[in-house]
């Protein structure tokens, strides 16, 4: 396979470019005034730890409505996206991360498919977290509602 900066691979039966592009993954940090919503992963990787609802954006699909749907399908929650926190990728990982601020606005929380737990946590008593960039995902999250003048947590 070439590098990047060579190029795409050519597939050997048409020889069109084969590109290796990246997941797209989804998430939300479902709040309210006080905590947050939290999965214990019931699948690989990180399977018993704790994260945000999250999974993969289908082809077609709008990005944040997927994280909305990633939210009920683990958590039985009806979420709210209201902005996008950031876009997290990092050398090497084949999964990119678009990470939204959200609010539950129906259902009740419960454990999805591929959770064994879902349940809300202060920010100041959270769980030993699945990801090393959970931590910076949740600091980029509290800088931003500071700066939008948003309730602090």
């Amino acid at each position: 396979m070439r590098s990047a900066e060579e190029g795409p691979s050519t597939c050997s039966d048409c020889g069109r470019p084969a590109y290796q592009d990246p997941k797209l993954a989804a998430a939300c940090i479902v709040s309210d005034s006080n905590s947050i919503l939290l999965v214990k992963r019931a699948i690989e990787p990180e399977i018993g730890k704790w994260s945000f609802p999250s999974g993969y954006v289908n082809r077609g699909e709008v990005v944040a409505e997927a994280a909305a749907r990633e939210v009920l399908e683990e958590t039985f929650a009806v979420a709210r996206v209201n902005w996008l926190v950031g876009l997290y990728s990092e050398v090497g990982r084949t999964v990119a991360l678009a990470v939204y601020d959200a609010t539950q606005i129906g259902g009740t929380i419960g454990a999805g498919d591929e959770t064994s737990d879902a349940r809300m946590f202060q920010l100041d008593d959270l769980p030993d977290l699945a990801f090393v960039h959970d931590r910076r995902i949740l600091r980029d999250w509290r800088n931003e509602r500071d700066r939008r003048g948003l309730v602090s947590l």
